[in-house]
This record gives C-alpha cells, structure tokens and sequence, in this order.
C-alpha cells in the first residue's frame, strides 16, 4: 500500500504515515475536500477558519462570498471546527489550532497531488477510454498483420501513424482534462466546474 509520509519539521525522519484509506476517508466528504482545495491553493500558509468557512459556503451555495448569510457562514464554521478539521487533524494531512482559529497544510498534504475524475451521465473513465483504445488498437493490428481488406490500402507504416496518432491524441486530452481538475490549482474546486 503506498503511502504520503509527513516529515517532521525538525528532525529528518518521519513522523506519522498517512494511508491511502486515510487519504480517502479524508476526501470523501465534500467540505474536507474544498477544505483540501483551499490548502492546496495557498500552498505554505495557514488559513483562518473564518475564512475558509466563507468561502466554503460560498462554493455550497453557488455565490460569491459577499453574499452569504451569517446562518450559512456559522453553519459552515461549527461542522468545520467540531468535526472536519479535527478529523483532518487526526489524519496528519492538516495542523489544526482551534485556540488559534488556524488550519495549516501538512508536508504530507502538500505532498500528494489529488484528481478528482468526475464522471457524470453517459462519460467513461479514461482508464476504461484507454482500454477501449487499447482493444481497437489491437484489432487494427491484426487486421493489418492478416491481410484483411479495406485494411490493406494503406501501407503498415500508416496504420502505425494512426495508432499513435489516437494514442498521443488521447494523452494530451487527458493531460488537459487532469490539469483542470487538480484540487488546488484553478479558482475554483473541480467538482464545481
């Protein structure tokens, strides 16, 4: 099982390991991961919990933050404080100071590097994408190697280009895909966009 290890910040070893099922059980609330998204994004500092509320709320509801509602804010702030934060907290991907009213990332969340591949209605996963090209690839191939007509028109060489043409294709897609939904790089989380 692979695993983000926190590094202590000072001395060199490691001071507590973060599983992938930790990992997972962390992202698979909705506010953990804007949560996530909003530590990501800032990268090296910490972030009152006030504000990451109101911004949290703001994406819930799908408006700006100048215009959420004191109820919407504090409904954010109290399940963020007693309940997501300290989570988080237990798991080694945030430092929480609850006096304090800061979160602040871990090296083992700025470590790992979170895609959200969200498929919705009638859209297939790129693994299954890539296995479906894989398996047209293959019968191209053979029916090439086996003579087959219409297939003998084009020269061998030409039915390679084509193959990783649609391979190279589909990898600067998907390229493009991950780069936008990366938690923390655009404005806003990717299930959002």
């Amino acid at each position: 099982m692979a695993s983000v290890q926190e590094i202590d910040r000072g001395g060199a070893e490691p001071a507590t390991d973060i599983s992938e099922d930790e990992l997972f059980d962390v992202l698979a609330n909705q506010r953990r991961r804007f949560a996530v998204h909003l530590l990501k994004r800032e990268e090296d500092s910490s972030i009152a919990i006030g504000e990451m509320a109101e911004q949290i709320a703001a994406w819930e509801n799908g408006i700006e933050m100048t215009e959420i509602t004191g109820n919407e804010r504090k409904r954010v702030y109290t399940a963020l404080q007693q309940s997501h934060l300290p989570k988080m907290d237990d798991a080694g991907v945030v430092e929480f100071n609850k006096d304090r009213g800061l979160v602040e990332p871990t090296p083992a969340l700025t470590d790992v590097d979170v895609y959200m591949d969200v498929v919705e209605g009638r859209e297939i996963p790129w693994s299954d994408y890539y296995l479906g090209l894989s398996a047209v690839a293959v019968a191209l191939v053979s029916a090439v190697g086996l003579g087959a007509w219409p297939f003998v028109l084009l020269p061998e060489f030409a039915w390679t280009v084509a193959i990783v043409v649609a391979f190279a294709f589909s990898a600067i897609a998907h390229k493009y895909y991950t780069a936008e939904m990366k938690v923390g790089e655009p404005d806003e989380p990717p299930e959002l966009t």
